[in-house]
């Protein structure tokens, strides 16, 4: 098998974990753990695993003038960005968690336009009003009621804010991440992460009744740190050797289509009209959005 189908697989892989993620995650929150306290097994686990692989790259010091920028990607990143995550899967539902997630490009985008000073085409303009009002509907017309999912436009809400910090993220990290080996840069970056969101988990992580947890439980935190959080990490480095991170990000359209279906098979969500026009409003505007110019297409061939 080349290296090329591997990477290929690779980024399938990270997509699907991604998008089992979004029901997975429902499932243990918050009857058997509250979203604040996931976060921090999610970190904690991470930069344990991370650690404990960093005798496999070089041995890299942190360069000084790199501290603010480390500390603002791991606020974005591995705190700002996972709590109002989870905190949102918590009070709404696997699909429009599935759905919101999508809208990154779309945030990534604009703040490359804000911070970078990037051109945007019209047509990429069209796509993010087209993005957003679907993002924006699932906000202000979700009227579902569900036990598991009490404030579910709030939810939606803090979901997608989520995005923007994850954006945000992408757009300033990109110096960090040409600069140092990856193992350095990430059991560094999660272990700021564990730091900063200590103060927001410590007690609800303290909660947590292990006695009492059943193996559904067990597994969801399993998969959370393993797969989530570890593998999709080093799934989409991989792939990134190998295909262009244009390439790469095209599999996003494959999370939604992956996470809708397997909440709805496994009994944890169910489809309703507004999420569909919401979901193909979202996947148009992120479609436009990224397409690339033809003249631009046939440089890269």
């Amino acid at each position: 098998m080349n290296k090329r189908l591997l990477a290929i697989l690779a980024a399938i892989g990270a997509t699907t974990i991604y998008a089992l993620n979004h029901t997975i995650a429902k499932g243990v929150m918050p009857h058997y753990v509250q979203p604040f306290g996931f976060i921090i097994l999610r970190v904690l686990g991470a930069a344990i695993l991370f650690w404990l692989i960093s005798p496999l790259g070089p041995k890299e010091r942190i360069d000084p003038k790199d501290y603010v920028r480390m500390l603002i990607c791991a606020l974005l990143g591995m705190a700002m960005n996972m709590l109002v995550f989870f905190k949102g899967l918590s009070l709404s539902t696997p699909i429009n968690s599935s759905v919101l997630i999508t809208t990154s490009p779309i945030i990534v985008l604009i703040l490359s336009a804000i911070i970078l000073k990037e051109k945007i085409s019209a047509r990429k303009v069209i796509g993010i009003v087209i993005g957003l009002l679907g993002a924006l509907g699932l906000i202000l017309f979700a009227t579902e009621v569900r036990q598991d999912a009490p404030n579910i436009p709030l939810g939606n809400f803090l979901i997608f804010l989520n995005s923007m910090f994850y954006g945000s993220y992408l757009v300033l990290v990109k110096v960090l991440i040409c600069k140092y080996h990856p193992f350095t840069f990430m059991k560094w970056l999660f272990s700021l992460g564990v730091l900063i969101c200590l103060p927001f988990g410590f007690e609800e992580f303290m909660d947590i009744s292990w006695s009492t947890l059943p193996f559904e439980a067990y597994f969801g935190i399993g998969f959370v740190i393993l797969g989530t959080t570890f593998c999709t990490y080093l799934f989409n480095i991989f792939a990134l050797t190998q295909l262009k991170a244009s390439t790469l990000s095209a599999f996003v359209y494959v999370q939604p289509l992956v996470g809708i279906a397997y909440a709805v098979l496994t009994g944890q969500d169910t489809i309703t009209t507004v999420k569909i026009v919401a979901a193909c409003f979202v996947l148009l505007g992120v479609y436009l959005s990224s397409k690339k110019p033809k003249k631009q297409q046939l440089q890269e061939h």
